[in-house]
C-alpha cells in the first residue's frame, strides 16, 4: 500500500478525518478536567488507555496475521510515545491548567513533528518551515509566561508537561510514517494497544480505579472516562493513523490547527476566562504552524 497513492485518490477523505479527529481530541481536554473530579491523575491516564485496549481485543485477535513480528518494536515505541506517557502528562497538567490553554499548547505538535523528522528521520527542511518553527516557539512563550487568567508563570511550570507531550507526539508520528504506515490502520492501532493495555493494567492495579468504577455514585465520571478511552484514545487513533496513510505525518499533525478552537469553545462553555495574551499566543502559534505545513497543504489540495 502506498500512502502517496492513497493521498492522491482520497484528499477529501483526509480532510474530513482531520476535522473529526480535531473535534474528538479538542473535546478530550474538557473531559479530562471533568474526570479528574473523581479519579486521580494516574487513574485517568491509565484508565482511559485500559478501557480502549479492551475495545481492541477482538480486533487484535482477528488481525494478528496482518502485523509482521519485526514491526513489534515500532508498535511499542508508538504505544509509549503516542499514548502511555502523553496520557499521564496531559492528566497531570489538567490538574493545574485550564482546558483552553492545554489545547493551545498542543498546537506545537506539528512543529516538533517537523524538527524530529529533519533531525532523526531524514525529512527535508525548507526556510519557510524554519520561520514557522520560530514563530510557533514565540507563540508558546506568550502562553507559558503570560499573566492572564488561566495562564501560568515561571513558578507554576505545568505547561511544560504539554510541551513534552508534543515532543513525544512528534516521535510517534514520524515512527508511524516511516515504519508503520504500510499496515492496515485498524490492525496497526489495535496492536499498538496490545502493548498499551497491559502497561495500563499494571499501573491501575496499584490504585483504587477498579473499586471506584463499580460504584453507582461514580456513574457519570466513569462514563466520561469510558468516552475518553473508546472515542478519544481508541476511535480517534484509528482515524489519525489513517490520515498519516492518506497524506503524511506532518499533515496529520496539523489536526492541532483545529483543536484549540474546540478546546476554547469548551473552556468558555465551562466558565473559563481567556486572556488577551493567550489569544495573541495562539494566533502566533497557528501562523507558525501554517508556514510549517504550507507546502504540505498545497500539495494535498492540488492532488
Amino acid at each position: 500500500m502506498s500512502k502517496v497513492n492513497d493521498s492522491s485518490k482520497s484528499p477529501l477523505q483526509a480532510w474530513i478525518l482531520l476535522v473529526l479527529v480535531a473535534l474528538t481530541w479538542g473535546t478530550s481536554f474538557f473531559l479530562i478536567k471533568k474526570s479528574l473530579i473523581t479519579y486521580s491523575v494516574t487513574e485517568v491516564a491509565a484508565g482511559r488507555l485500559f478501557l480502549a485496549s479492551l475495545f481492541f481485543v477482538p480486533i487484535m485477535v482477528s488481525s494478528r496475521r496482518q502485523i509482521p513480528v519485526d514491526r513489534y518494536p515500532y508498535l511499542l515505541i508508538s504505544s509509549l510515545t503516542g499514548f502511555v506517557i502523553p496520557a499521564f502528562l496531559f492528566a497531570l497538567a489538567g490538574t493545574k491548567l485550564n482546558s483552553s490553554l492545554s489545547g493551545m499548547l498542543n498546537s506545537l505538535s506539528p512543529l516538533f513533528t517537523l524538527v524530529i523528522g529533519v533531525l532523526f528521520f531524514a525529512q527535508p527542511r525548507r526556510p519557510v518551515q524554519i520561520i514557522g518553527i520560530l514563530l510557533g516557539l514565540l507563540g508558546s512563550s506568550f502562553l507559558i509566561f503570560s499573566k492572564g487568567a488561566g495562564a501560568i508563570n515561571i513558578a507554576n511550570p505545568y505547561a511544560f508537561l504539554i510541551l513534552l507531550a508534543t515532543v513525544l507526539y512528534g516521535i510517534n508520528i514520524n515512527t508511524i510514517s516511516r515504519h508503520l504506515s504500510h499496515l492496515p490502520s485498524l490492525a496497526m492501532t489495535s496492536w499498538t494497544f496490545a502493548f498499551t493495555g497491559p502497561i495500563s493494567f499494571v499501573i491501575l492495579f496499584f490504585t483504587d480505579f477498579f473499586p471506584k468504577i463499580t460504584l453507582a455514585e461514580n456513574f457519570q465520571p466513569s462514563l466520561i472516562l469510558l468516552a475518553l478511552g473508546l472515542v478519544g484514545s481508541g476511535l480517534a487513533s484509528v482515524l489519525f493513523n489513517r490520515i498519516v496513510q492518506l497524506a503524511s505525518g506532518l499533515f496529520a499533525a496539523s489536526v492541532t490547527y483545529l483543536i484549540p478552537i474546540v478546546a476554547i469553545s469548551w473552556g468558555i462553555f465551562d466558565g473559563e476566562r481567556i486572556s488577551f495574551q493567550q489569544y495573541l499566543g495562539m494566533g502566533i502559534i497557528l501562523t507558525g504552524i501554517y508556514l510549517v505545513n504550507r507546502r504540505e497543504r498545497l500539495s494535498i489540495a492540488k492532488s
